[in-house]
């Protein structure tokens, strides 16, 4: 029996191309090569698979260029004609997850090629494409890799089998969404009791309907005295200073930039811009103020309604970015804010 052609995709990163410096990188076919995780599917699949061919590309290329990149891309996966196509998998990489989400949705339905691809549960490729695909679910860094092959494997050789596949609980992809009826081995009563006797005694259990998991925070008590208090900007609408200094990515940030406010009265088009890739940044950049306040906030501050202005600010892109991810920077640029002693902070989205 001849074996199953697969055609992987990867990033820039995980082709060993470079990092950020690189995500630029345009699509790129390599016919015949074997690279990075490749070489782990390649050992799980056996005798009964083999990759045929590599498509490096780089998250920044991909994404700012969504309509070429997703068309080069498909000529490329037709010209290998593969009965399967493998992406990723992308873990936590926001830009590598919208990236491996886009064109693994893109081959399925515009080739009718069997394709999956695998990330992290909090990836902002899974919000948009779960319901769409079969996404394997991994570990949030690279550091998974091992596990995660060791699931998409055998459920990409399902899918390439058109083989019907399982539940996601039994398969390790994340739920789709589709319910659909089956029988249980015990009454649901029983199953229920089980339950309730291991959460009762602290033991691991797995509910049957798991419930959505917000994230509630109980509001600070109100300033007091505004007109002795220091108030400092945040931003996710990635207003960075002329030229994006700390190239925060304008998709899926992995980072954010520390501003200097000091002597500045009002933010200028000369200045600063925008460097988020979620909106249209005519009217940002033509006025950063939009987005960031600093000329109301200077004026609050001459007429003593706020105490002072902080000297800093602080700046990201929220779009498409990983809630850890965001979680993460704000604990950090948090503690900055504690230490310099201010007391409120205004928050701006787009």
């Amino acid at each position: 029996m001849a074996k199953i052609k697969v055609v992987h995709y990867i990033n820039q990163f995980f082709a060993q191309i470079g990092g950020e410096e690189k995500a630029d990188y345009p699509a790129e076919l390599r016919v015949g090569e074997i690279i990075g995780p490749g070489t782990a599917f390649e050992s799980a699949f056996g005798d009964e698979a083999e990759i045929v061919a590599t498509i490096v590309c780089g998250d920044s290329y991909f994404n700012e260029n969504i309509d070429k990149a997703k068309a080069d891309i498909l000529e490329m996966v037709k010209s290998q004609k593969p009965d399967l196509f493998i992406a990723g998998p992308a873990f936590n990489a926001g830009r590598y997850g919208v990236a491996c989400g886009t064109i693994t949705d893109a081959v399925l339905n515009e080739l009718g090629i069997p394709a999956l691809t695998g990330m992290y549960e909090e990836n902002p490729g899974v919000d948009m494409f779960a319901s769409k695909l079969y996404i394997v679910s991994t570990k949030n860094s690279a550091a998974g890799m091992r596990a995660a092959v060791k699931k998409m494997a055998p459920l990409a050789l399902k899918l390439a089998r058109h083989e019907k596949i399982g539940a996601s609980v039994v398969e390790g992809y994340i739920p789709t969404g589709v319910r659909v009826n089956f029988f249980e081995k015990e009454r649901g009563a029983k199953r229920a009791v089980d339950m309730l006797l291991k959460k009762l005694s602290d033991k691991p259990f797995v509910t049957e309907y798991p419930m959505p998991d917000f994230d509630r925070v109980a509001p600070n008590p109100a300033v007091k005295d505004m007109a002795h208090a220091k108030i400092a900007l945040v931003t996710s609408g990635g207003i960075v200073p002329k030229g994006n200094p700390d190239h925060i990515e304008s998709s899926s940030a992995s980072h954010y930039g520390e501003y200097c406010l000091d002597g500045v009265e009002a933010l200028s088009s000369e200045t600063y811009e925008t460097a988020h890739g979620g909106y249209d940044p005519v009217y940002a950049n033509d006025d950063p103020n939009r987005v960031l306040p600093v000329d109301v906030l200077r004026q609050l501050e001459k007429e003593g309604v706020i105490g002072k202005l902080h000297d800093k600010y602080y700046s990201t892109v929220g779009n498409g970015t990983a809630v850890a991810s965001a979680k993460a920077f704000a604990a950090e640029y948090a503690q900055k804010l504690l230490e310099d002693h201010v007391d409120a902070v205004i928050l701006t989205s787009t």
